[in-house]
């Protein structure tokens, strides 16, 4: 796994942050049908290889395998499962060659149980599965192409009374691999791209088979940076040079990687963006990152670790801080971070639904919902809270949710996005609300920010999206959204939890909160007792690779009564409210939030 890097300083720790993550030890797993066999001889997964036809024991076992078979390195991806094809239907199974193979990533809707076959030895399995993406050769999981929603396949002996030599005896259609074995056989790697400004790397995940050795490992993601960026975040992110190819391969030699690219790079900011890029983009860095342009020694960074801490992906200002509406004011909750306040000038901090903070406290972006009569209104502030002034929306709503900050935008104009009656805003210094098109029909419930500020999580219609955004001029476009695939429904709330995970809370039944990586191949329950009413919102501290540890558990708020940790039925009470010397009656504090 891609280490992280720690940046915690003195008084950081000092601070005492918040170190759990909100997830249970034990908790409810989306199940995904039985998991592959490991073969003999892996250890932690590392060159682990699918298992072979000639170990499966049983038709159960022989299934299971095949649909693994397929994971691993895609250049023998049809060899491997041909080995389990009955050789007179290899022929049926439509082969594609280098960048061209594909295989559909799918999720078992329970677990695989064979039914024998009236009159002969073999056994027939009707798999019922939801499409979870397209794995491709280079590694990135895209949205699902297949349309099929159950896979019919009988395992038996070519020969009658050979149970020990037992083949699938129908081709399929194409490469299969359940979510299972996707976890099994390939480990998730993140890879960064520079947006289009070249101000803030933007993260891509890609799935890199742990067959791989490890020795080519560092050659295969510099492969993956040079084709450049997943689908889905293409129109935000830059690509390298025209013309950047890698010379022979990446050896690693003491701890000393050697890049050697052709590319026309040689400006030094330039150089200094690539070097960022690939420092954090690699796996296992433990020493000096040499960047060569055509054999010469162009960049060469000595410590990785010092300059990762030196160059971070994300600017985070420390430790999670907690907010909260009381009595309708925002409030630090505590244990208050030594130095934290709220940045808003008193006069103004009355009336408020709800709220989101970012930047210092000497250069802070505030937004408040405000309630004036039974409307609803967002105001702005933006620079120290000395400031008196702010702006009010000339729009007024019937609902506004919590606003959000894109972290990435143009520090002299910031920009944010808001959900109001059902559709999506984007709002800047002036508070004046403007319409983003999301591309998909529906009411829009929630909206969330990743830490980049280039991608976004939003329920529209019932359904949950991930998108990348740009902004130009202080104008947000939402690009063509991703579809997250989940068994839930009634969605509600969802906010970022990782570089690639978010928490949603839906329901299967009744409502829940549950965890869901972006391209649909986790998904993992985290609290299922939240209630009768649903959970109206939700706001996370997303857990990076700049301050590990730095995580918090999500918060949220149901039927009026906001809730601090998943783990717990105590809900947030007047007591836990920072800074207020006699709390006004019981009335509940609502709308939590982190400030980052």
């Amino acid at each position: 796994m891609r280490r992280r890097i720690v940046l915690l300083a003195a008084g950081l720790l000092a601070a005492g942050v918040v170190t759990g993550c909100g997830i249970p030890e034990a908790t409810e797993v989306q199940v995904d049908g039985p998991g592959p066999v490991a073969e003999a001889g892996s250890v932690n997964g590392q060159g682990l290889e699918p298992p072979k036809r000639a170990s499966a024991g049983s038709a159960l076992q022989l299934m299971t395998n095949f649909l693994a078979a397929a994971a691993g390195e895609p250049d023998q991806a049809y060899a491997r499962v041909k080995e389990y094809l009955a050789e007179n239907v290899r022929g049926q199974l439509p082969e594609k060659q280098g960048s061209e193979v594909v295989i559909n990533v799918v999720r078992l809707k329970k677990e695989l149980n064979p039914t024998p076959v009236q009159g002969g030895e073999a056994k027939r399995f009707a798999i019922d599965v939801d499409q979870v993406g397209v794995l491709r050769a280079d590694g990135t999981l895209g949205p699902p192409v297949a349309t099929e929603s159950r896979y019919e396949f009988l395992v038996g002996p070519v020969e009658s009374g050979r149970l020990d030599n037992l083949f699938v005896l129908n081709a399929p259609k194409g490469l299969l691999l359940s979510v299972d074995a996707l976890r099994t056989y390939y480990q998730p790697h993140t890879i960064y791209f520079w947006n289009t400004k070249q101000t803030a790397l933007v993260p891509d995940q890609r799935y890199l088979p742990v067959a791989v050795p490890v020795g080519r490992r560092a050659t295969e993601v510099v492969g993956w940076l040079i084709d450049g960026p997943s689908e889905w975040l293409a129109p935000t992110v830059a690509r390298l040079p025209d013309r950047t190819e890698l010379i022979g391969t990446v050896p690693k030699t003491d701890g000393r990687l050697e890049i050697n690219l052709s590319g026309p790079t040689e400006e030094p900011a330039q150089l200094d963006r690539l070097a960022t890029q690939l420092a954090w983009s690699l796996p296992d860095v433990d020493g000096q990152l040499e960047l060569k342009i055509r054999n010469q020694t162009r960049k060469m960074i000595d410590d990785t670790d010092v300059y990762l801490k030196e160059h971070p992906v994300y600017q985070l200002g420390g430790p999670p801080q907690r907010y909260v509406v009381y009595n309708g004011a925002v409030h630090l909750l505590k244990p208050a971070v030594p130095g934290a306040g709220v940045p808003i000038f008193p006069r103004h901090n009355q009336n408020v639904v709800a709220a989101a903070i970012s930047g210092t406290d000497q250069n802070a972006l505030v937004a408040v919902v405000g309630s004036e009569g039974r409307r609803q209104v967002l105001r702005t502030f933006v620079g120290p809270p000395s400031i008196a002034a702010g702006s009010t929306s000339r729009a007024s709503f019937t609902s506004i949710k919590r606003p959000v900050w894109l972290r990435s935008a143009d520090p002299d104009r910031p920009v944010g996005l808001v959900v109001a009656d059902g559709a999506l805003y984007r709002f800047g210094a002036d508070a004046q609300l403007d319409p983003v098109n999301t591309n998909v029909a529906g009411r829009v419930a929630a909206v969330a920010v990743a830490l980049d500020g280039h991608r976004i999580a939003f329920i529209a219609g019932g359904k949950l999206y991930v998108a990348a955004v740009t902004v130009e001029e202080g104008t947000v476009t939402v690009h063509p959204p991703r579809r997250v695939h989940t068994s839930r429904t009634a969605l509600s709330a969802v906010d970022w939890t990782g570089e690639h995970d978010l928490v949603v809370a839906g329901s299967t039944g009744q409502p829940q909160i549950y965890e869901i990586t972006v391209d649909s191949t986790r998904e993992t329950a985290l609290k299922t007792d939240v209630g009768e009413v649903a959970v109206s919102s939700l706001a996370a501290y997303p857990d990076n690779p700049v301050v590990p540890g730095g995580s918090a558990p999500p918060m949220y708020e149901t039927n009026g009564v906001a809730f601090g940790d998943l783990n717990s039925s105590d809900s947030i009470g007047p007591d836990d409210v920072a800074e207020v010397e006699s709390p006004a009656g019981r009335v509940n504090p609502v709308a939590p939030f982190y400030r980052f």
